[in-house]
């Protein structure tokens, strides 16, 4: 297992990063994804843990704070050191009927704080991430909410989940303006067969020097190698939710390559997909998530496949992005300097 530094910070993170939102489902949404319960949810911990992993993710919002609970009752049953483990937690979501029982104001992160904490039973968070950006909140509200947490000690650092590349840079010019903790991470959808964060969030990402912790790597199980052009129906949390939306048809063309290869490697196509986003220099760390212990000792395996420069030639060519504007205009205009910045 390899680790890597999260963003511009001074800590460290595995490169894959345990995902519990199949954690406490019910006959709900959440069910759809996951109803793991303790006992199959410390295996799961288990394996990750002994496998390297020392990153974990959560949100309030799985399963309605079952999956904190889950979570924390889990580190408490293995032993866990609180020095071993990074535990990130998001907060956005509704967590009741009222409506001030969601979204990203000063009350609704500092009260949601507290109570991922008594869910976690741990006593400082790792990473609090702002779950989705609210339209309704003023930025700066939110980014001084959670300096408050930070200087409280409840929060060690902060970070973001899907948004845009222009809400980031705001952001982080926010907190740099006024003094405030600083935006370590973004937490955001990539995948072999969804490559949008490319157009705009890899190059910000890379040059404000914030991590990034993918969601969803294998695309929502497309990329499983369950599902063909055939049209044939698989097993998976797929068929039920049908989430996140891609270009199928680029997808399978992914899945041709990825199967060629995987039959060379002798591994699995999650595997391959999984390494390619490894293999790109933008991510952090990955987040898996699992139902069974098997599927989820596969995917740590990726961490030891290793992609040649002809095949992740040929995975970029079948899943490369059309060109849009303003991107093929700045690159044809950066054409009469960026040759200059290349070495002898």
């Amino acid at each position: 297992m390899r680790y890597n530094r999260l963003g511009h910070s001074g800590l460290f993170v595995s490169e894959l990063c345990l995902g519990t939102m199949t954690f406490g489902g019910s006959d709900d949404m959440w069910g759809q994804i996951g109803k793991l319960q303790q006992a199959e949810a410390d295996g799961l911990l288990k394996t990750a843990l002994d496998a390297g992993i020392n990153f974990i993710d959560t949100a309030n919002i799985y399963a309605a704070g079952k999956s904190e609970e889950i979570l924390g009752q889990s580190l408490k049953n293995l032993g866990v050191s609180r020095e071993d483990v990074v535990i990130a937690t998001k907060v956005h979501g509704p967590m009741g009927a009222g409506p001030n029982a969601r979204g990203s104001s000063r009350g609704h992160v500092l009260d949601q704080a507290k109570a991922s904490l008594r869910r976690l039973q741990l006593d400082h968070i790792d990473l609090y991430q702002i779950h989705g950006f609210d339209p309704a909140t003023p930025m700066v509200e939110t980014l001084e909410a959670l300096d408050t947490l930070v200087r409280q000690g409840h929060v060690r650092y902060i970070g973001l989940s899907n948004w845009a590349a222009w809400q980031v840079v705001k952001a982080v010019g926010i907190t740099e303006a006024r003094q405030l903790a600083p935006i370590v991470s973004l937490q955001a959808y990539y995948s072999v067969g969804g490559r949008d964060l490319e157009r705009e969030l890899a190059p910000m990402l890379q040059a404000e020097q914030i991590g990034l912790m993918v969601w969803s790597p294998l695309a929502g199980g497309f990329l499983s190698g369950k599902f063909d052009r055939d049209g044939k129906t698989a097993e998976g949390r797929r068929v039920n939710f049908d989430f996140p939306p891609i270009d199928k048809n680029r997808a399978y063309d992914a899945i041709d390559v990825m199967r060629a290869i995987a039959t060379d490697k002798a591994c699995t196509i999650p595997q391959v997909a999984l390494a390619w986003l490894l293999h790109q220099k933008v991510v952090t760390s990955i987040i898996l998530g699992a139902k069974r212990m098997e599927q989820l000792a596969d995917n740590i395996g990726a961490a030891e496949i290793a992609l040649s420069p002809e095949e992740l030639a040929a995975l970029d060519t079948v899943t490369q992005l059309p060109a849009e504007y303003p991107g093929w205009m700045i690159e044809r205009q950066g054409e009469y300097r960026s040759h200059m910045l290349q070495s002898k």
